[in-house]
C-alpha cells in the first residue's frame, strides 16, 4: 500500500469523473470498475480486483450504484487501515450501517453527498458534503478539496445523506413543479420558453419567504399570519379546479391539500402557511444539533 495513494472504486460518470480529478493534479491513483473497458484511457493503475485496488492505497472512494452496490463490492475485503470515503447516494441509515461496518473491519468511515454535475467535479462549481470520521476529513481534506468544496458535518456518518434527501427532496418538488407548469402552459397555448423567465422571477422573490418560514419551523412558532393556512387551502383548491379544467391535473397539489386540509381540521387556519410541516410525521419533535 502506498499512504498517499488513492483509489476509486466505480467508473460509472461520477466516479470516472472523481477519477481524472484526482489525475490531473498528479495523484497516484488506482481503479477498478466491474467493466474494465471504463478505464479506457484514464491514466491510472487498473486493478483486476476491488481486493487488489483497495489494497493499493490509503484513500479508498467508493462511487457505484447504489447502497446495495457498495456493499457487494466491499464484501470479503480487507479493509483494514484504510480510509473510506463512501460518495454513494443513499439513506442515513445505510451511510451509519456501512460505517459501522467499516469500523469492526479496522477502517475508518467518512460519507460524502455530491453537488456537481460530473462535468465540473474538480472545478469550483463542486461542492460535496461529508460526516463522518473526522480524522479522515482532517487527513485527507487536501485531496478532497481536489473535487470540490468541502463541507464537513460532524461525526455521524448518516448526516450527509440526512441534509442530501432533504434536499434531492426539494429539488424533484421543484422539479415536478416545473413540469407542471409547462404542461400547464403548453395547455393554454403559452410557449415554455415564455413562461420560464417570468417562473424564475417569482421563485426569486419567494427565497425571502422560505428564510423565515425556516425560522418559524425552527423555532416552533407559527403566530405570522402573513400568509395563512387557511388562505392557501383556498388558493390550493382553486388551482387543482384551474388544472383539472384545463386537462393536467396533478396528484401533488392534491397531497399538499390534504396536508393542509388537516392543519385546519386541527384549529390551525390562521397559523403560518409553515405549520404545514406539523402534518408531516416526525420521528423526533426535536432538532439533533
Amino acid at each position: 500500500m502506498t499512504s498517499e495513494a488513492i483509489t476509486v472504486l466505480g467508473l460509472g460518470n461520477l466516479g470516472r469523473a472523481l477519477a481524472e480529478a484526482f489525475v490531473r493534479a498528479d495523484q497516484a491513483v488506482t481503479v477498478w470498475n466491474r467493466s474494465a473497458a471504463r478505464a479506457s484511457g484514464l491514466e491510472a493503475t487498473v486493478a483486476g480486483s476491488a481486493a487488489e485496488a483497495v489494497a493499493a492505497s490509503g484513500l479508498v472512494v467508493v462511487a457505484v450504484l447504489d447502497h446495495q452496490a457498495a456493499q457487494q463490492v466491499l464484501h470479503g475485503v480487507d479493509v483494514r487501515g484504510r480510509a473510506l470515503v463512501n460518495l454513494t447516494s443513499g439513506t442515513p441509515d445505510e451511510a451509519r450501517e456501512l460505517a459501522g461496518w467499516a469500523a469492526a473491519n479496522g477502517a475508518e468511515y467518512l460519507h460524502g453527498a455530491v453537488y456537481a454535475v460530473p462535468q465540473t467535479i474538480g472545478t469550483d462549481a463542486s461542492s460535496i458534503i461529508y460526516s463522518g470520521s473526522q480524522a479522515v476529513h482532517e487527513r485527507w481534506r487536501e485531496a478532497l478539496a481536489l473535487l470540490g468544496k468541502v463541507t464537513f458535518l460532524g461525526a455521524d456518518a448518516g448526516r450527509a445523506s440526512g441534509y442530501d434527501v432533504a434536499i434531492l427532496s426539494g429539488m424533484y418538488g421543484l422539479l415536478g413543479g416545473f413540469l407542471h407548469a409547462a404542461a400547464l402552459a403548453r395547455a393554454g397555448g403559452i410557449k415554455v420558453t415564455e413562461l420560464t423567465p417570468m417562473l424564475l422571477s417569482w421563485l426569486e422573490d419567494l427565497q425571502p419567504a422560505l428564510t423565515t418560514f425556516a425560522e418559524e419551523i425552527d423555532g416552533g412558532s407559527y403566530d405570522s399570519a402573513e400568509s395563512s393556512i387557511a388562505m392557501n387551502r383556498s388558493g390550493v383548491a382553486t388551482l387543482i379546479r384551474a388544472t383539472e379544467a384545463q386537462g393536467v391535473p396533478f396528484a401533488a397539489l392534491d397531497a399538499l391539500k390534504a396536508l393542509v386540509d388537516r392543519q385546519i381540521d386541527e384549529g390551525h387556519g390562521e397559523a403560518s402557511l409553515s405549520r404545514v410541516v406539523e402534518s408531516f410525521g416526525r420521528v423526533s419533535q426535536g432538532f439533533a444539533g
